[in-house]
């Protein structure tokens, strides 16, 4: 088949955010090469087509290629996260069965408040959490505990997430509210930090869904703050990321691995994520917190759902394999190939 790996090339300058949110985006190049090799490993025909500034030149490519389908690895557009529904709206407006989440789901799971309010409604655990808006470094936390921590909800890969996100005073809470206005331009999401474990959990699939085994975030003792953040993921040489370890399959108990993931499906299901998706989790006194909803996840053959994978037996080019029978399938079944 020609398939189509379309993937972010870094815009030339960012409306919002930090200089470094960059490195974030180079990775969605490195995810291309490595789905591109998979495929032609299975015998496909792929092809490499970067979304940059310029709309009508991606377009352009694609109606050269003329592809059978698309391996859609695009985050956004312009950096801006906000903008990946779109990408897959296009996608389905010029009917090119495509890998991955729709629309709708990537719109919601990249909106942190829709997604915890939405949580929230279907009785599934999540963090405390109130919202700053823009020009309000006040927020009411009341019945909220600290530590607390800040994020820019409609960021992804960590942007804007740092040591100094976890607060512990009115003081720093409002400077940090300040930093999240002022540098992302957006309001600022407020949670209870939740003290426990930090679990992956990626599930395969469409209508059949596989749950792969859980992976475990372990956090060395010298870090300060035990979080993921933007250097854990994106600064080898900081100490960060040297002390943010990734243990695949998590050492859960029969009751908390299936604790974890029948929350787990019941997001999966409750957002429509398709193909791939991971969630992550905080395990405190036996109660999973959702922290996110990933649809449409790293998926580099170093990636947390790469090696999820892998703990079940799935080498790299079998995964993507199996995602790929999952578009295809929608390709046979056209008037079919949006629906959850």
């Amino acid at each position: 088949m020609r398939i189509a790996v379309c993937y972010n090339q870094t815009p030339e300058y960012s409306v919002h955010g930090e200089s470094r949110d960059r490195i974030a985006d180079n990775g969605s190049h490195d995810q291309a090469k490595a789905v591109v090799k998979a495929l032609q490993q299975l015998g496909h025909e792929p092809e490499l087509i970067p979304l940059a500034d310029k709309l009508m030149d991606f377009l352009r490519r694609l109606e050269r290629f003329s592809p059978d389908l698309a391996f859609n690895l695009c985050e956004g557009f312009w950096g801006n996260a906000r903008l990946e529904m779109n990408v897959a709206g296009m996608f389905e407006l010029l009917r090119i069965p495509f890998s991955g989440s729709p629309p709708l789901c990537l719109g919601l799971t990249q909106d942190k408040l829709r997604t915890k309010s939405l949580l929230i409604q279907q009785g599934l655990p999540t963090p405390p959490f109130c919202l700053a808006e823009l020009g309000n470094e006040r927020p009411d936390t009341t019945g909220m505990n600290y530590p607390l921590i800040v994020k820019p909800p409609y960021e992804d890969a960590s942007q804007g997430i740092e040591t100094a996100s976890v607060i512990d005073t009115l003081l720093q809470l409002r400077q940090r509210v300040r930093y999240i206005h002022e540098a992302y331009r957006q309001p600022a999401l407020i949670e209870e930090f939740i003290e426990g474990r930090e679990l992956n959990v990626a599930i395969l699939g469409s209508k059949d869904l596989t749950v792969l085994p859980a992976a475990e975030i372990t956090f060395a003792s010298s870090l300060s703050r035990k979080i993921v953040c933007f250097d854990s993921k994106w600064s080898p040489q900081s100490s960060a990321y040297k002390g943010t370890i990734p243990v695949c399959p998590a050492k859960l108990t029969e009751a908390e691995t299936q604790l974890v993931s029948k929350v787990s499906l019941l997001a999966f299901k409750l957002f429509g994520c398709r193909d791939y998706a991971r969630i992550d989790i905080r395990l405190r006194n036996q109660t999973p917190y959702i922290l996110e909803v990933n649809a449409n996840p790293d998926i580099s053959t170093d990636a947390g759902l790469a090696r999820a994978a892998g703990a079940a037996g799935l080498a790299y080019a079998q995964l993507i394999e199996q995602i790929l029978e999952g578009v295809s399938k929608r390709k046979e079944r056209p008037h079919a190939q949006t629906a959850i």
